[in-house]
């Protein structure tokens, strides 16, 4: 399991471990939690498009919803975590491990001063009740 605070995070529920010259995304646990049970990821195809920042990327559907996921950066996907599809449920179980989503090489680093650490995420989000 990735450390949260080694994160960073997107408004869209997005997180963010920089590996390198590649990050890995996945789903935060606030995020997961809106959807609640995951069924099933539509994943895109590595190497074959560019994404421009918050661009969808992918579709993840739920027993309550639908919700479009999003590249935090611009730039290419490298892989994909393809395990998802026979087992979805890994985004609710270990967003943060396991549940990853997509492999991505950012067109420039410098697009992480944009996303936000975990203290900013955290702040974002609605307070519950």
């Amino acid at each position: 399991m990735i450390e949260q605070t080694k994160l960073k995070y997107t408004r869209t529920h997005e997180w963010v471990h920089i590996k390198g010259k590649k990050i890995i995304v996945g789903m935060t646990d606030f995020g997961q939690q809106q959807l609640s049970d995951i069924t099933s990821i539509d994943l895109p195809e590595p190497d074959e498009h560019h994404y421009d920042a918050g661009e969808e990327i992918g579709v993840m559907e739920s027993v309550k919803t639908s919700a479009d996921f999003h590249a935090p950066l611009s730039g290419t996907i490298t892989a994909t975590n393809t395990e998802l599809l026979s087992r979805p449920e890994l985004i609710n179980s270990d967003p943060y491990g396991r549940g990853w989503i997509v492999e991505m090489t950012p067109d420039s680093m410098v697009e992480l001063n944009s996303l936000m650490d975990i203290d900013e995420y955290e702040n974002s989000l609605p307070e519950e009740e």
